[in-house]
């Protein structure tokens, strides 16, 4: 797989003040940056069909929707089942994310639900499938870091690139989402 190309300091603003504006358009987010609309514009569009910018959906906090209760699960699966098990993961409604992983385990989800008896529900869910060999999980009690994706592509930002006409950047809140939510950015 090819590199992406680097982003750069206009790029990280922009995604900055989207993360701090999520319903401003293209001429406020100008006028938050300090480049001209059709910059703005442009580099969104760059952004999005690059697959930096995933959507522009509200970010959903699952804890304040009512389910708190949060695991990560772990599974080991048959040999060469990975699909089959895919398809079983996408049809539970309590599964909030799932990736493949290296180690001892094979897949590693994320699981949300109401309640203690729904979060045991959720896991016969997931030992359904004929794939899953065994399961383990663990109980989230509190969320010690959020979901956040801004101090990393800031950390990589081409210095200098981008920058021209941009303001000084805008103080943000915190670039981070509540341990129920998956944002886009």
């Amino acid at each position: 797989m090819a590199d992406k190309p680097a982003l750069d300091a206009l790029d990280v603003a922009l995604l900055g003040a989207l993360r701090e504006h999520p319903r401003a358009g293209a001429l406020e987010l100008s006028r938050i940056t300090g480049v001209a609309r059709a910059t703005v514009s442009a580099r969104l569009q760059r952004l999005e069909d690059s697959g930096v910018v995933t959507g522009y959906g509200p970010d959903i906090d699952v804890t304040a929707a009512g389910f708190g209760v949060q695991a990560f699960v772990t599974l080991e699966i048959a040999q060469g089942a990975i699909e089959d098990v895919q398809r079983d993961l996408e049809n539970i409604p309590g599964l909030l994310e799932a990736h493949a992983t290296t180690g001892s385990g094979d897949v590693l989800c994320r699981v949300a639900a109401r309640s203690h008896e729904a979060l045991q529900q959720v896991l016969v869910d997931l030992n359904r499938s004929p794939a899953v060999v065994r399961s383990t999980s663990v109980v989230a009690l509190s969320q010690l870091v959020p979901w956040r994706t801004l101090p990393l592509v800031e950390s990589e930002a081409a210095p200098g690139a981008g920058r021209s006409a941009m303001r000084p950047p805008v103080p943000r809140r915190e670039d981070a989402a509540p341990l129920g939510s998956r944002p886009a950015g």
